[in-house]
């Protein structure tokens, strides 16, 4: 990773929450509702005619909302003295989503709107997940990049950079970042698995208490990908005493997800018990329809460890499919080094036998060869194997399922998406209803546009929060629509500590949606998925109004890094 490769990815709540337990009111945070006043104040912004649902789970409102200076100034009966007039039309108003789980970094300096996130209702990515941010490099690589551009900025070394780069770019909706363990164990430690000397682990320590003093959420690990898979429990325990010092949140991508899933998950609860630090159990699943059965003994986990002190929740993402890079196939102990390494393993009769017999191995346990898509291929010779399954991929080039993986991994240097089709609709509907679960795409800014609209990504990144609002809530009913926007609002601001965002209340910042709950629905799928979906009419950033009558209004951007 420090060469600049790019890791692979990847009971129902009611009005009222108990406290300590992710309460979303207004006194959570300090804020105030104001219902029912009368002002002559002149406003920004007023919004009018709507049925307000202020993010805390409660039971909707009835009442204008004037916005002044990018603040949330007044509810009630304002009158209409105001610059701009929105007329909601009876349609539901809510904090703008807030979205705990994504990927995307460095994607918004190239797509800055933020298209995919903030036609879906999202005034906040927070990225860095998985363990990969785009920070920190070590002094010696860093040197070699000085001069350089990224993205059209200079090649930044860590988070107050990468930042900079954002704020400079101007951005449409807000933004913040956890430190990613990998990324930091890769500056520190290299790409190797070795053990982390004390030495080592002192200077992790260092370099992310600096991260987070410049404004880093916390840790992300992806204890599935290599280098941040090589790292101890004790190791990541030190790390997480950081994040804990400064009250921030350790999200964990578990080292299994399927067959030792349940394993997983003790370790991340034992991790954060022993650091003191807030926990974030990130896309929440049991992979493989062998392990489906243990979705209630994994939430069941989880609230005994709520219930005896760890502060834990979770997220997860609306859809059956995963969304990694084919170079999970390769045995963890054969990912390490180089891409050049990993290429040269591929390559070597011996150890290419290991790694198929393992790859193949894990399209079994997947359900064959049909449940694996191949998202995006970027060698003009692999184009007829984009958008299709191993399966078919076999069939069109007369190989077997091995030799085809291996095919795709080294004629495209070990960058193939994939998405794996694992999971049950039940699983699904059942994380999502838990007071502790929330959506988050695990997905990253794209658009229909631009040199973004030529990857074919997961269409959660276009789609989680109104497939979640028109499937789970609407058709599913697996909670109401107040809770449904308390899961999108309040409870992720709450877990990120975000003070004066989550809710409508008087002296929050101006992040809001206006959508009608009746007809929102996804339409991105996975032959197809820079599609915009259907029933976002208003957003907006910052009380700056961006998304107007359903497309952006050319408006200056105003979102921010947080």
């Amino acid at each position: 990773m420090e060469n600049d490769r790019k890791m692979s990815r990847r009971g129902f709540l009611k009005t009222s929450v108990s406290a300590g337990a992710l309460a979303g009111a207004a006194s959570l945070f300090g804020g105030s509702f104001v219902a029912g006043c009368t002002t002559k104040e002149q406003f920004d912004t007023i919004i009018t005619n709507g049925i307000v649902y202020c993010g805390d789970g409660k039971a909707p409102i009835k009442g204008d909302i004037g916005i002044k200076e990018g603040k949330i100034a007044a509810i009630g009966k304002i009158g209409k003295s105001c610059d701009k007039l929105i007329d909601a039309k009876g349609l539901a108003v809510s904090p703008g989503f807030i979205d705990i789980h994504t990927h995307t970094d460095t994607n918004l300096l190239q797509a800055p709107l933020g298209d995919s996130r903030i036609y879906q209702g999202v005034t906040t990515d927070i990225g860095g997940n998985c363990g990969d941010s785009p920070f920190p490099y070590s002094d010696a690589y860093f040197e070699t990049k000085k001069g350089e551009l990224r993205y059209g900025f200079p090649f930044w070394q860590d988070i107050d950079g990468f930042y900079n780069a954002l704020k400079e770019k101007k951005i449409g909706i807000n933004y913040k970042s956890y430190t990613g363990q990998g990324q930091l164990r890769s500056a520190v430690v290299g790409d190797k698995n070795v053990k982390a000397t004390k030495e080592d682990i002192a200077k992790m320590c260092a370099i992310l208490d600096k991260e987070m003093e410049m404004g880093s959420l916390g840790l992300s690990c992806g204890l599935e990908y290599a280098p941040g898979s090589y790292a101890s429990d004790e190791e990541i325990v030190e790390l997480c005493k950081v994040v804990a010092k400064h009250n921030g949140l350790f999200a964990i991508h578990m080292r299994n997800e399927d067959d030792r899933v349940e394993e997983a998950i003790q370790e991340a609860l034992e991790i954060a018990r022993k650091s003191g630090a807030r926990l974030e159990i990130s896309h929440l699943k049991a992979q493989n329809e062998p392990n489906w059965h243990k979705g209630p003994n994994m939430i069941k986990l989880i609230e005994d460890a709520r219930n005896s002190g760890v502060d834990v929740t979770f997220d997860r993402y609306p859809y059956i499919a995963f969304s990694t890079g084919l170079t999970t196939f390769i045995p963890l102990e054969l990912r390490d080094g180089s891409n050049a390494d990993i290429m040269a393993r591929l390559k070597n009769k011996a150890t290419s036998d290991k790694i198929g017999a393992y790859a193949e191995s894990r399209v079994k346990r997947l359900g064959g060869p049909q449940n694996v898509l191949i998202a995006a291929c970027y060698n003009p010779e692999n184009s007829a194997y984009s958008g299709k399954n191993i399966a078919q991929c076999c069939e069109i080039s007369g190989m077997d399922v091995w030799p085809m993986i291996r095919h795709l991994l080294i004629s495209e240097n070990l960058s193939v998406q994939m998405a794996g089709f694992a999971m049950t609709e039940d699983n699904v509907r059942m994380f999502l209803a838990h007071k502790l679960g929330m959506p988050a795409s695990d997905g990253s800014v794209y658009s229909p546009q631009g040199p973004l609209s030529t990857e074919i990504p997961h269409p959660r990144s276009y789609g989680t929060f109104q497939r979640f609002f028109g499937k789970y809530i609407r058709e599913d009913k697996i909670c109401d629509l107040a809770t449904g926007i308390y899961k999108c609002t309040a409870l992720p601001a709450s877990r990120i500590g975000l003070k004066d965002r989550g809710l409508i209340a008087v002296n929050y910042a101006a992040d809001i949606v206006i959508f009608n709950p009746d007809t929102i629905i996804d339409t991105a799928d996975y032959s197809n998925p820079h599609q915009l979906g259907k029933g976002i009419e208003h957003v907006i950033v910052n009380g700056q109004h961006t998304i107007e009558n359903g497309v952006y209004n050319g408006c200056e951007l105003k979102g921010c890094v947080l």
